[in-house]
């Protein structure tokens, strides 16, 4: 029998698929910010689950809501509806563009969910001639086979035999590129408002209007994958919001559920339609556990103070790792907006973000990477000034480190 004493990161590699390489350490214990490993030795996390855990490990509103969402009902299927999905579809429109909401348990199934909309809405509406689907190189957009065809990294969807059809891409910020190819056969173009994976990069927002446009003249739907994005990240609800752009569908997980499993596709009325009963579906989608604890994030996040504290955050960040550059001079540029930013590399350190994680992880920070060149930090929404302080001290002996090697 194995338990939690004889549970080692050696047997993680007898009995797991090894698609991923994990940490040398193994978390136990979380705490807002704060990380505990099985030894007891403290992280502050700045990684943030990959942009999911926004309110930080056990936040209060979460533990309460799941502990009495489970004393009452955890699964039914779509068979039936429930009172958490109901409330939560409710203020997720009252609070977006939005009129219908779907659920999923992830980005990637809420991106698939959006993707087959798109296809069916354009062959109902137009007919089958109408099936492109425009997406940008260096996105991402999950990994199922047709979200990571669909997602600009070839790296990803190579090696799986023949890809799903009527794909095509071109570069971000690049309008004439997206002009040359969009025409009356194109269904949607799909993009992130802000690219996460492929480098923290951020969009002009001409650029983003211009593709609103473009769909618009060319009687396409316009997709904003806002799965790392979205439910407070950059410092609005979503991230539409700030540049001005509506789009036609938009899908949400991540954060959405602040480590709960769940992801929501937002349509309006009209396009929602299309998937009439049958057309697609999701066994755990909407289950009320999910639905309860992503309700109670949402009235946290969805709040003046929590979203004017995003941007707070992100000033502190970025003065404080200028600080660390000037010091050591190691990055091109701190990009990216709200807590979704990014350290670009500089040519002296290219291909080198790896380091500064693996750096980071001996110094008692957790940071994640965007692609080799990008140190990528994704905390809780509202993780205190001095955990801040207290872990960017920890990443500057990390870099010094890297520099001294």
């Amino acid at each position: 029998m194995t338990d939690n004493k004889t549970v080692n990161r050696e047997m993680f590699n007898d009995v797991m698929v090894p698609n991923y390489n994990p940490a040398s350490m193994i978390p136990v214990k979380g705490e807002g910010a704060r990380v505990w490993d099985q030894e007891g030795r403290e992280y502050v996390d700045f990684a943030g689950g990959i942009a999911v855990n926004c309110l930080g490990h056990c936040h209060p509103a979460m533990v309460s809501a799941l502990q009495e969402q489970s004393q009452k009902l955890w699964h039914l299927s779509n068979v039936f509806t429930n009172e958490p999905a109901i409330r939560l579809a409710k203020k997720l429109t009252e609070a977006t563009f939005a009129d219908r909401v779907y659920y999923a348990n992830s980005g990637a199934e809420a991106n698939e969910a959006a993707l087959k909309l798109a296809r069916r809405w354009a062959i109902e509406k137009h007919g089958e001639h109408k099936q492109q689907i425009i997406a940008f190189t260096k996105g991402f957009h999950g990994r199922t086979f047709f979200t990571v065809t669909v997602g600009g990294q070839p790296a990803y969807s190579d090696g799986f035999g023949p890809k799903p059809g009527a794909i095509e891409h071109v570069d971000y910020n690049n309008i004439d590129a997206l002009k040359e190819l969009i025409s009356d056969k194109t269904c949607a173009v799909m993009m992130e408002p802000l690219q996460g994976e492929g480098g923290v990069v951020s969009p002009d927002v001409e650029f983003v209007k211009a593709v609103r446009e473009l769909c618009n003249e060319n009687d396409a739907l316009l997709i904003f994958d806002e799965v790392q994005t979205g439910f407070g990240r950059t410092g609005s609800l979503y991230a539409y919001e700030q540049l001005g752009v509506t789009p036609d569908i938009l899908t949400s997980a991540k954060a959405l559920g602040g480590g709960f499993p769940i992801g929501a596709m937002l349509t309006t009325t009209e396009i929602a339609e299309h998937l009439k009963p049958g057309t697609h579906g999701s066994t755990y989608g909407g289950n009320p556990l999910a639905c309860a604890v992503s309700e109670a994030v949402f009235d946290v996040v969805n709040t003046k103070e929590t979203l004017d504290g995003v941007k707070q955050r992100e000033q502190w960040f970025k003065e404080q790792l200028a600080a660390i550059n000037e010091k050591y001079n190691v990055f091109s540029e701190i990009r990216g907006q709200g807590l979704l930013l990014g350290a670009a590399m500089n040519k002296e350190y290219e291909g080198r973000a790896r380091d500064f994680l693996l750096a980071g992880q001996e110094h008692g920070v957790m940071v994640l990477i965007a692609g080799a060149n990008v140190v990528r930090f994704t905390p809780s929404l509202v993780i205190s000034e001095e955990d801040i302080k207290e872990g960017l001290q920890r990443f500057e002996k990390a870099v010094a480190q890297v520099v001294g090697q």
